[in-house]
């Protein structure tokens, strides 16, 4: 991994920023879109769109695709709060977020774990919520994708912990019931950080 060193901008010790992590299949991007559609029209609570070098037909969020070339201008301009490079690909938080949070207010975005010493350089308020599920669930949800192969599947489950390593401020996520389940648990996670902040 990669990165520039992090700034979030004057007065962005106000508001919190949200960095939803956890392996692949855990469903966090699915938690995410069903938090922005319940927080949708508030103006105190902001989902993060990433740019990523990656194209932006290759499915799952809903990004700003950039090429090499783009990203590395961005970054150089000073265009990102925070940005990392995993799995051959770079992703970037857009720096105009500082805006919203020395409003007090919350932004949300989809992170790595093997970021966040690089939110927590950035961001003095950091909450992590790490999404996990059983392996079994997690297992079963990836076979479905049809990118890997069992071996492949078992093999990557098998390499690293679910959980978050570091001193951060994290709750966990429980992902292996019902998604609405699930999706209540985000929300009340947000709604409680609504009402701690100033």
């Amino acid at each position: 991994m990669m990165s520039h060193e992090p700034h979030a901008g004057a007065g962005a010790e106000r508001g919190t920023m949200v960095v939803v992590v956890g392996p692949s299949g855990a469903g966090k991007d699915t938690l995410m879109n069903l938090a922005a559609r319940r927080f949708k029209g508030r103006e105190d609570v902001h989902f993060v769109r990433r740019v990523i070098t990656r194209h932006r037909d290759a499915g799952g969020e809903d990004h700003l695709s950039v090429s090499l070339q783009g990203f590395a201008a961005m970054e150089q301009s000073g265009s990102f709060a925070v940005w990392w490079e995993a799995h051959g690909l770079k992703y970037g938080i857009p720096a105009e977020i500082s805006v919203a949070l020395s409003k007090g207010h919350i932004v949300v975005a989809n992170g790595s774990r093997s970021a966040l010493h690089r939110f927590q350089a950035a961001f003095p308020r950091l909450k992590v919520i790490n999404v996990t599920a059983r392996p079994e669930v997690l297992a079963g949800r990836l076979e479905t994708r049809g990118r890997e192969t069992h071996e492949d599947i078992m093999a990557r489950l098998a390499r690293g912990p679910l959980t978050v390593r570091g001193e951060y401020d994290v709750v966990e996520l429980d992902n292996s019931g019902s998604l609405e389940e699930a999706e209540q648990k985000m929300i009340e996670i947000l709604n409680g950080l609504l009402t701690k902040t100033p």
